[in-house]
């Protein structure tokens, strides 16, 4: 493993809860902190999506894999103590804005209770010195601005999934407050944008919902073309969560919300990522404008990064062209070799953290 923003050399041996490890960006992860040796404990109450990135890449074998729910705190805190974590991951959530418009209970017990349920256990874990709660960028209160949401403005949300997100977020500056303020433990938190990469099977996601469609030689529709959003690959924030954990750990005072997005001028429109990927894809049509009525979703969505510039030394790695070149590789890869074995689509992985390792060694 190169070396990047994070060293890889800390992580190994280090043990860490990761919740939601069975997601999309939680399998990631994953793949991450086991190749730089870390000791990972995962805990999801099941896997998402089918196909789903960590069945194709075996990841039940490479870590400790349990099966629970964010929200059963009893069986949560026993995990945890058993796991004994130097550091803690939390991406287990609920998703996704348009489910939680007709879930809004799931929605706001795992995104607010779940958040709750782990500092709270957190609270009497001997050998914890850093957490990481991932929220996201619709935590913020939307004026519909086009500039950039740092951390100091107002959480809120429209939506169920967004408010619940911004809810966990007080969550864990009043349990910063309370419990953690004078303890040798950091806890942040982590805010990104709409996150891109291989193995993402999400519904109603649009890079997913365009490379399906591209498989099944159809065209997407879409709501909203022109609703604008931070697009970044998934190893972009990924990298930025390392760091705070890493950070964190070492006892850097860096407690409170951190963003994780592009460049300001490099949020891009619904139609443009679209129009991107069937152009690397070698399609021209893939998309139609979808006039049905749908619940309210933010026209202009996009991250202020200068405190991660700033105060963590974070950028950016790959623009939204290359992200959306790399995504769209790996799904050809994948869909070209069906009948490939686990071990080759987690290597196909690795090839990826790879090669994103080794272009940011060489910019930084």
């Amino acid at each position: 493993m190169e070396s990047l923003v994070t060293n890889p050399d800390f992580w190994n041996k280090k043990r860490v809860f990761l919740t939601g490890h069975t997601g999309f960006k939680g399998s990631w992860l994953s793949i991450w902190l086991t190749e730089m040796g870390a000791i990972v404990t995962g805990y999801a109450k099941d896997i998402p999506t089918k196909p789903s990135l960590f069945k194709a890449a075996g990841l039940s074998s490479k870590l400790n894999h349990i099966e629970g729910d964010v929200r059963d705190f009893k069986y949560l805190k026993e995990c945890m103590l058993n796991a004994d974590p130097h550091i803690i991951i939390h991406m287990a959530a609920q998703p996704l804005v348009r489910y939680s418009y007709e879930h809004p209970l799931e929605t706001y017990e795992t995104n607010v209770m779940g958040t709750v349920n782990l500092l709270e256990a957190a609270r009497v874990l001997p050998s914890l010195r850093s957490v990481v709660i991932v929220t996201t960028d619709k935590c913020y209160e939307n004026r519909e601005w086009e500039i950039g949401y740092k951390e100091t403005d107002q959480m809120g949300g429209y939506d169920p999934y967004s408010s619940s997100k911004g809810a966990a977020e007080l969550v864990v500056s009043a349990y910063n407050r309370s419990y953690f303020q004078h303890t040798e433990v950091m806890v942040t938190s982590a805010r990104a944008g709409n996150v891109i990469g291989g193995g993402d099977w999400a519904e109603d996601r649009l890079v997913p919902d365009v490379i399906l469609s591209l498989t099944e030689n159809s065209r997407v529709p879409i709501r909203n073309p022109l609703a604008t959003r931070p697009w970044q690959h998934v190893l972009e924030p990924l990298s930025g969560y390392l760091l705070l954990a890493e950070k964190g750990f070492y006892g850097q005072d860096i407690r409170g919300g951190w963003n994780f997005g592009p460049e300001i001028e490099d949020a891009r429109n619904v139609q443009w990522v679209a129009e991107t990927i069937g152009d690397i894809w070698g399609i021209n049509d893939v998309w139609f404008k979808c006039g049905d009525e749908h619940p309210h979703e933010a026209n202009f969505l996009k991250l202020d990064i200068t405190k991660a510039k700033e105060q963590l030394n974070w950028y950016p790695n790959w623009d939204a062209r290359k992200a959306l070149e790399m995504t769209t590789g790996w799904y050809k890869d994948f869909y070209n070799n069906r009948n490939e074995d686990p071990q080759v689509i987690y290597n196909r992985c690795v090839e990826d953290i790879n090669h994103y390792a080794t272009i940011y060694a060489n910019i930084h």
